[in-house]
């Protein structure tokens, strides 16, 4: 059996055992995704941890995509294992910053940290987590630097204020003027003189 065919294989099997709970499924660069429902994500997890047949018993991973054009904008997605079929599956929800996602840390505890980095990083909710609060980032930090409308600059900025011997937050100041910066391949040649060059073509022109 090819690797195609199993993972196939996987992929039906747990759409007929979820058909209520999932949308479908996809596989795409050898890899199985589930396309599931965000309101089942438990009940979803709970069988593929428990049910015999796929004993996904790790959850590897949880991670967020934006896609700001979307109504619903995030995807969540939860990344399990299985030792007993020697296999990897793929669980895709998805999810806005208004409705929470229900939490699985029930399911896999391993979930806690997992859920405060989703939610640090884009701002999805889960309902039911113990303690979800800021975890990569500073508890005063403003707005989720992982969406694609986030500044690069961010909101305000971190220093240590000799005057009042603490750390400070201010807004973020730019201490230049805006740059047209020119991003070009240094192998490639640019269409225009650079500031400097005017004087070694006229040394070229003089000898």
């Amino acid at each position: 059996m090819t690797n195609q065919e199993m993972l196939n294989d996987m992929g039906q099997a747990i759409t007929d055992s979820l058909e209520n709970e999932i949308h479908g499924y996809e596989i795409a660069f050898g890899e199985l995704t589930i396309i599931a429902r965000a309101d089942k994500i438990v009940t979803i997890l709970t069988t593929l941890r428990d049910d015999a047949n796929f004993k996904f018993v790790q959850l590897t991973d949880i991670c967020g995509v934006d896609y700001p054009e979307r109504a619903k904008r995030f995807d969540v997605v939860y990344h399990l294992l299985s030792l007993k079929h020697n296999a990897r599956v793929r669980i895709k929800i998805q999810a806005d910053d208004e409705l929470p996602v229900p939490s699985v840390v029930d399911v896999y505890l391993v979930a806690n940290w997992y859920e405060r980095e989703v939610w640090d990083m884009y701002g999805v909710m889960f309902d039911g987590h113990p303690d979800l609060r800021r975890l990569l980032t500073d508890y005063g930090f403003q707005g989720h630097p992982q969406r694609k409308d986030f500044p690069l600059t961010g909101y305000v900025e971190l220093r240590y204020s000799e005057e009042e011997r603490r750390v400070v937050y201010e807004p973020v100041k730019l201490q230049q003027e805006f740059r047209d910066f020119d991003f070009m391949s240094p192998w490639e040649g640019a269409k225009y003189i650079l500031p400097g060059d005017e004087k070694a073509e006229d040394k070229a022109q003089e000898s």
